[in-house]
């Protein structure tokens, strides 16, 4: 099973208002195969303290089982070498529940008391199906990834504001 590069997104809201508008555009994403849901928590936290959570993976039970096992095999190779793989491998693909979520009840109530009242938070793992090729096409070339990031254009404006600080 092929996996691309996941990405961890969290997002924050001051209010639970929603048009609909990021969910039609990762429906999108995922339609044409650019992105795809490993797993994705939505919580609403209401004034008086109550909460609501949604939950979506668009990884089925073995697919999901599967990621988790690759996950915790990388954990393990890390820690303990190839022993470390195989046992981290079956505690990666455990650790997924019936739903297919790597999120338990814990993460949920974690995320839930972070937020404050009247607002909400999303985390979402997205898989970015369209970097394999060409993560495969660099390989293949015998290139390795040095580095990446996210550039933000918050990014931009702070080492223009750095720059103009060292000047003067």
């Amino acid at each position: 099973m092929e996996f691309g590069p996941i990405q961890l997104l969290v997002v924050g809201f001051d209010n639970g208002k929603f048009s609909g508008e990021i969910l039609a555009e990762l429906r999108r994403l995922r339609e044409h195969d650019i992105v795809r849901l490993v797993d994705l928590l939505f919580v609403a936290r209401a004034e008086d303290g109550s909460f609501e959570a949604v939950e979506h993976s668009d990884l089925p039970g073995d697919e999901a089982r599967a990621f988790g096992a690759l996950a915790g095999a990388l954990l393990g190779l890390g820690a303990d070498g190839a022993e470390g793989a195989e046992a981290g491998a079956a505690l990666g693909a455990a650790a997924v529940d019936e739903r297919g979520s790597v999120i338990d009840e814990d993460g949920v109530w974690y995320l839930a008391d972070a937020i404050p009242p009247g607002s909400s938070a999303g985390i979402a793992l997205l898989e970015h199906r369209w970097a394999i090729p060409l993560r495969d096409a660099i390989g293949r070339a015998g290139g390795q990834n040095l580095l990446d990031a996210w550039i933000h254009p918050q990014d931009l404006i702070a080492a223009g504001a750095e720059a103009a600080a060292a000047q003067g």
